[in-house]
């Protein structure tokens, strides 16, 4: 009998966490097990539906539906500080395929990462209210607001441990395969190079009343060919607040992830090639599932040796 714990990390990374539904699902397929779980931000999101039993209920509901209106803003309400307040959308969301609402509940042990908004504390939560919780370290900096939880306001678990390994090895875990999702490569199925074709060049021009059609055309061709030119010259648009919060706050993640895999590495690391997919896309559903699932199928041979080896320890022990 095999003694040895799996443990399975999920990582933060909003509208790229759909790749974690493919990367259970290819686990899955290859019979890996799972016995505990840790999560951040959309991976605890992920994480705690999985350890409930619906994860192939939410993967057709996310499918279905389209990501940008599912996470729409528009049906989020404002706080007095201007923030949004995800907590009933995220409720509704959860219970449409769990019907879990304490940790005790879930068939798979699940710990929850959030971090305290004063201290900068991380912050494990790993009983009593599930979905406040979920709240908690989901709370995405500059979007929605801070949740009072446990005596503590409490922010997404990303701003400190976007990928959190050493909870899995506190869980008990001997094994933990962790999933990162701050990838800045690219999708190969995606950016597939495609053939060139053939400049058609057209017939000669013989009769005048074509060629003065064709020289004027060539004008307009120069006129509009200049504006772009001057276009390009002027002072670029900043981007807007969702863009330059996304975009510090990936940063952020990938140089506090790039720290803690150096202290403390999970087992086997997968990275779904999700680069070309920004932090809100949320209307990628397909393509983040495909390229996690794909991601975490070309580590099956190592992750099965390694379980081989831990198999084998087990026995001369």
């Amino acid at each position: 009998m095999n003694t040895y714990k799996v443990g399975l990390v999920l990582g933060s990374g909003a509208s790229r966490g759909w790749a974690h539904i493919g990367a259970i699902e290819a686990l899955q397929d290859a019979k890996i097990p799972i016995h505990l779980v840790a999560g951040c931000s959309v991976g605890a999101f992920v994480g705690a539906i999985f350890a409930s039993g619906g994860l192939e209920q939410l993967k057709r509901y996310v499918i279905d539906m389209d990501g940008e209106s599912m996470f729409s803003f528009s049906d989020l309400s404002l706080i007095s500080s201007g923030l949004l307040d995800g907590d009933k959308k995220l409720r509704e969301l959860f219970c449409m395929h769990s019907d879990k609402k304490n940790f005790d509940e879930l068939e798979i042990p699940l710990k929850v990462v959030a971090a305290d908004m004063y201290s900068g504390d991380q912050v494990v939560l790993d009983s009593g209210d599930l979905l406040k919780a979920l709240g908690a370290s989901l709370s995405y900096p500059g979007l929605f607001a801070p949740v009072y939880h446990k005596g503590r306001w409490l922010i997404d678990g990303g701003v400190v441990d976007p990928v959190p390994v050493g909870v899995a090895r506190a869980m008990g875990a001997d094994i933990v395969i962790a999933i990162n999702l701050d990838s800045e490569l690219i999708s190969r199925k995606r950016h597939q190079k495609t053939e060139s074709v053939p400049e058609i060049t057209p017939p000669q021009i013989r009769n005048e009343f074509l060629k003065k059609l064709a020289a004027r055309y060539e004008a307009v061709e120069k006129t509009i060919r200049k504006h772009l030119e001057l276009q390009e010259k002027k002072k670029p648009t900043p981007p807007g607040t969702r863009k330059v919060i996304s975009a510090a706050i990936q940063i952020m993640q990938d140089r506090i992830t790039r720290v803690n895999f150096a202290v403390n590495p999970p087992d086997i690391l997968i990275t779904p090639r999700l680069g070309d997919l920004k932090m809100l896309d949320y209307d990628q559903v397909e393509h983040a599932i495909e390229e996690g699932y794909i991601a975490t199928r070309n580590k099956v041979n190592d992750i099965n040796m390694l379980l081989e080896t831990q198999e084998t320890e087990d026995v001369v022990s």
